[in-house]
């Protein structure tokens, strides 16, 4: 058994080690080069299917890796078939892939067959109707072929535990001591304002330079592009209290250049925002190692919204203006991890013994 420590309220919590998913192996990058040996019309339908949809770029550029990967896989292990002879157990051969060979979870699975599923009835929907009955249509017994495949049966994975505020000033800590200021700026917003990874990339460093008013706790960012649908998607400002914000000018100090976002690297002569993948690796790399567990960007609003919660700030007020959802049914359900020990232990308390 690993025990892991709550230090906030001194509680041990057991976990047993055989529950803990191994980390999925990255898929390898599929390169223009690779990708121009996949047969061409199942190139074409992908680029027209990314193209046809609503999606915010952020989501077009997910759905467009993970159908560079299935295209890879169709060239590299199914002959580089056309997708009109793929067949049931050809997607079962590239789920098996996913789950034996990438050690890929079952949320991760299922969000790559969705992707198929949908380019599959786009062909089904669009693309055979381009076709006139006297043509030879090579669509025409096409079927979406993940429909009817068995459900991905579900694994055990690692248990959500929060990050406390005592494991957050460690860390802090530790970063303090390697000079990682970067660390410290990207750790600081994440926990104090509940940001996810893609948005906290976004903030400006004109944030730095805003007013602040003699009674305010805050700073209100300017507006960033949140989770959400379409081009635009949902746009919102954060509110960044003025501990993220100390840590934001102490970076902005720190870095020895200007640039229009807060979180930039070097890379060589040029400087960049950050990746997505950077906030990985920060996790995994630097920050689960501090606290011996897993530690990955998600955790972050999650453990943002709970410690406000347990400090009393009312749940509709967190759900609003710090997770920023339309529902409080979406904050309790994903993003309160709450014990709530002693209100279960009182649900049975006036009853008679």
């Amino acid at each position: 058994m690993v025990i892991l420590s709550e230090k906030d309220n001194s509680k041990e919590i057991e976990i047993n080690k055989n529950m803990l998913r191994d980390r999925a192996k990255k898929l390898p990058e599929v390169t223009d080069e690779m990708w121009n040996e996949v047969n061409k019309e199942f190139r074409d339908l992908v680029s027209e299917y990314i193209a046809s949809q609503s999606h915010s770029p952020q989501t077009k550029k997910q759905y467009l890796s993970m159908l560079r990967q299935f295209g890879w896989f169709i060239c590299s292990s199914l002959n580089n078939k056309p997708i009109y002879k793929i067949k049931k157990r050809d997607i079962i051969r590239y789920l098996s892939y996913l789950r034996d060979d990438r050690r890929m979870s079952p949320s991760a699975i299922g969000t790559r067959k969705a992707v198929i599923s949908s380019l599959c009835n786009y062909i089904e929907n669009v693309v055979m109707d381009d076709f006139d009955d006297d043509e030879e249509n090579p669509y025409k017994n096409f079927r979406n072929f993940t429909r009817g495949l068995p459900a991905i049966p579900k694994s055990s994975v690692y248990e959500k535990i929060k990050i406390t505020k005592d494991e957050y000033l460690e860390m802090m800590k530790v970063l303090e001591d390697d000079e990682n200021y970067l660390g410290m700026a990207w750790l600081a917003t994440a926990f104090n304002t509940g940001a996810r990874r893609n948005e906290i990339i976004q903030f400006k460093s004109e944030i730095a330079t805003y007013e602040i008013d003699e009674n305010a706790t805050y700073i209100m960012s300017h507006n960033v592009r949140l989770k959400g649908r379409g081009e635009d998607g949902k746009i919102e400002p954060y509110m960044v209290n003025f501990e993220a914000l100390k840590y934001i000018k102490l970076w902005l100090e720190k870095r020895g250049y200007d640039h229009e976002y807060i979180f930039t690297k070097k890379y060589g002569d040029e400087i960049k925002v950050v990746e997505e993948g950077w906030a990985n690796y920060l996790c995994s790399s630097v920050l689960s190692h501090i606290l011996e567990r897993r530690i990955n960007p998600h955790l972050f609003k999650a453990s943002a919204v709970t410690y406000l919660l347990e400090q009393g700030v009312p749940l509709e007020l967190v759900s609003k203006f710090v997770a920023h959802h339309e529902n409080v049914a979406t904050t309790i359900a994903h993003y309160d991890l709450r014990d709530h020990a002693e209100e279960k232990n009182n649900i049975f308390g006036s009853l008679n013994t």
